[in-house]
């Protein structure tokens, strides 16, 4: 048998790579059968006849069940905050590339943190969280959460030591992003799951203690968690998921046990995320991603080599350099889908001299960049297509206390790349000339 013949006579989706999955996506979906489209379709409706007033009541019944989820019958659609057919076609393949049992989207990665924290809480539970964070997730942390009477403690979360003296009796959830924005610091998923099984197995079967890990970075082609023994993901779908820029939205997957809640979560705080801008992301950013991480990670590394071998650069951080300090634990955690080591498109780099003399030359090189550069754009977004810069300290890490930044690693005049898809010899050639300018 040919393998051509064999191609031609798989009889079921899941034989297919993921790559051509992420193309191709569900189109025999519960919630919009499109055989006869090739793009699916984009809904537009805030609310949904109903034909009778007993199907709206077992829709209603049915929202957020579980039982009624399983049965994989089409959704009875009530209103779009509850439930429409083009977000949950995105959910049901954004479960599908993170290896997850359900999805549920939300109008922001913020909206989408604040979900998986609040499902995993409540007035008087604690939060272990690794001590460097995005600017708002840290915010949201520290600023709101004690209001709902959550308490969250900071730890080193590549330290067993430093994790078991912050876990109390009163904790439910561990937060950390791996790698780490934007030190690019890697967590070890399946040795912090190791230390929280262990702790679960001393508690009653009712206590609750849940790890949560943001993989905005990593995306599912670099990295999945649910199979290295966490129990949600978190994502900011505004970033490479989405791929262009053009789109916010943030998703949370996790198992099934989390679905209802999700659910009813999103229903009642509202941050919904809405079909059209669900659509481009469904038609364009899943479809494309492993492509574009494919090429970005490809430039990174090239990028990264350039930066490493120039006189005025103190240091770089890239996981795929054999320099990177847990590039070992790099190459075991972040693998594609098909077991290759995926190190990511992200990467920062710092310049020579002390640190007044670094932060200034880091604010002029940059402002260099922002003035005269190509392909190269200051933006404090990550994951496009085009090549981004940012310093985090001063930007998108301004909401943490500048002596909790320095002691964490978020050093002043560092400077973050997040890759794009220009090429990667017109990218090194304008950092070439912004670092001759210093």
């Amino acid at each position: 048998m040919t393998e051509a013949t064999t191609r031609k006579d798989r009889q079921t989706v899941e034989e297919y790579r993921m790559r051509t999955h992420l193309i191709h996506g569900n189109y025999h979906s519960k919630h919009w059968d499109f055989n006869h489209h090739i793009i699916p379709p984009m809904s537009a409706s805030a609310a949904y006849r109903l034909g009778s007033v007993h199907r709206g009541a077992q829709g209603f019944v049915e929202f957020a069940s579980d039982e009624a989820d399983l049965k994989g019958d089409m959704p009875i659609y009530i209103y779009d905050r509850l439930h429409e057919p083009t977000r949950g076609m995105l959910e049901e393949n954004l479960a599908y590339a993170e290896v997850g049992e359900t999805a549920v989207c939300f109008a922001s990665g913020m909206a989408a943190v604040s979900a998986a924290v609040g499902v995993c809480t409540k007035a008087g539970d604690e939060i272990v969280a690794h001590h460097t964070l995005y600017g708002c997730t840290y915010s949201l942390f520290t600023n709101w959460l004690p209001r709902f009477g959550i308490q969250v403690k900071f730890a080193d979360l590549r330290n067993s030591k430093s994790f078991h003296e912050a876990v109390t009796e009163h904790t439910t959830a561990v937060y950390f992003e791996t790698p780490v924005n934007p030190t690019l610091d890697i967590i070890d998923i399946a040795e912090v799951t190791s230390w929280v099984k262990a702790i679960k197995a001393t508690r009653g079967a009712d206590d609750r203690l849940a790890v949560i890990v943001d993989n905005t970075f990593a995306t599912p082609f670099c990295q999945r968690p649910l199979t290295l023994g966490a129990d949600l993901v978190v994502h900011s779908l505004t970033k490479n998921i989405g791929g262009f820029g053009t789109d916010m939205g943030g998703a949370v997957i996790a198992s099934q046990q989390y679905h209802a809640p999700l659910l009813m979560y999103r229903k009642d705080f509202g941050g919904v995320l809405s079909p059209k801008n669900a659509w481009p992301i469904l038609v364009y950013g899943l479809p494309t991603l492993a492509t574009r991480m494919n090429n970005q990670q490809k430039t990174a590394l090239q990028v990264a080599q350039f930066l490493e071998r120039h006189p005025k650069v103190a240091y770089v951080r890239y996981p795929g350099l054999p320099s990177f300090p847990q590039h070992q634990l790099a190459r075991r955690q972040m693998v594609s889908y098909d077991e290759q080591f995926a190190p990511g498109s992200m990467l920062t780099f710092v310049l020579k001299g002390d640190e007044k003399e670094a932060t200034a030359a880091g604010e002029r090189f940059i402002d260099y960049v922002a003035d005269h550069a190509y392909c190269i754009t200051l933006a404090v977004s990550l994951g496009q297509i085009r090549t981004l810069i940012e310093e985090p300290f001063s930007m998108t890490h301004s909401a943490l206390p500048a002596d909790v930044k320095c002691s964490k690693g978020v050093k002043p005049g560092a400077i973050r790349l997040s890759m794009g898809l220009e090429d990667w010899q017109d990218i090194i050639d304008d950092l070439d000339k912004a670092l001759a300018q210093i």
